[in-house]
């Protein structure tokens, strides 16, 4: 009887041990989907300062929207390959590197340098409104007849070489508040800039929509934050360092872009 009485009491001991293993770390927990973040300087986080200093002129942030995903989420690996700067040729060139049939999450932003947004905003900024206005609607023109064939190319060469990622584009905010009092810029420019702003978004959500991908509208949690709103949500023109000019803080990023990302990951 006590070779058995022995035998039941190691057993035991081996069970208690397992049962406090669990109880003092817990169960393991899954790491979230490989997670590829590309784009343009609204992705890489200009003007979030707390900037990755090996980043050099891409000006990556430690404080923007991917990385906030990566630091919540854990995934089982993570690269930012956004950059400050970027156009969809780009993205095709340079940042499509690290994609594979292992990437779960892939998220961007990009169209917006195509269609000249630091040069409409440098028109805007310094000259009349009729030379504002008439550069928005040639950037218009470039957005209704040449952004979707070019945000195509882009699209396709991410699910080429991520067939079974989850993609998510993410839009760009609106610039003003409108229709209040605001130091600056007149009412027409913050009028014609914020039109300009929704025809890329509508037009990059139905190309998006067209490839299956998910589609981040941050207008909403933008709104009520722009400039004009006295929110901190995005810079206005910002001397030094000149790239933040125009960009989401990193309270934009937290408060803006990651939620809605977080919602549609």
């Amino acid at each position: 009887m006590r070779p058995a009485t022995k035998s039941l009491s190691a057993i035991g001991t081996v069970i208690l041990a397992f049962v406090l293993a669990i109880v003092v770390t817990g169960p393991a927990q899954a790491a979230g989907p490989a997670y590829v973040a590309l784009g343009d300087s609204y992705s890489a986080g200009n003007g979030a300062g707390n900037y990755d200093s090996a980043s050099g002129d891409c000006h990556r942030s430690f404080s923007a929207y991917p990385y906030l995903w990566k630091n919540a989420h854990a995934p089982s690996s993570f690269s930012d390959l956004a950059c400050s700067g970027a156009v969809t040729s780009d993205v095709l060139n340079n940042q499509l590197g690290t994609l594979s049939a292992s990437t779960g999450l892939v998220t961007l932003t990009i169209g917006g340098n195509d269609a000249g947004f630091s040069d409409v905003m440098t028109t805007c900024v310094t000259g009349s409104d009729s030379s504002c206005v008439s550069r928005v609607n040639t950037a218009e023109t470039f957005v209704r007849n040449t952004l979707p064939g070019r945000l195509d190319s882009v699209y396709n060469a991410i699910r080429a070489k991520a067939p079974n990622a989850h993609v998510v584009v993410l839009g760009y905010p609106d610039m003003y508040t409108l229709n209040v009092f605001c130091v600056g810029m007149s009412a027409t420019k913050h009028q014609k800039i914020d039109e300009a702003a929704d025809l890329i978004d509508t037009t990059t959500a139905a190309r998006a929509a067209a490839h299956g991908f998910s589609f981040g509208d941050v207008r909403s949690t933008f709104h009520g934050h722009e400039l004009c709103s006295g929110g901190d949500y995005l810079h206005s023109l910002v001397i030094s360092p000149s790239f933040e000019s125009y960009h989401p803080t990193a309270t934009g990023h937290s408060a803006g872009y990651y939620p809605v990302l977080n919602s549609l990951d």
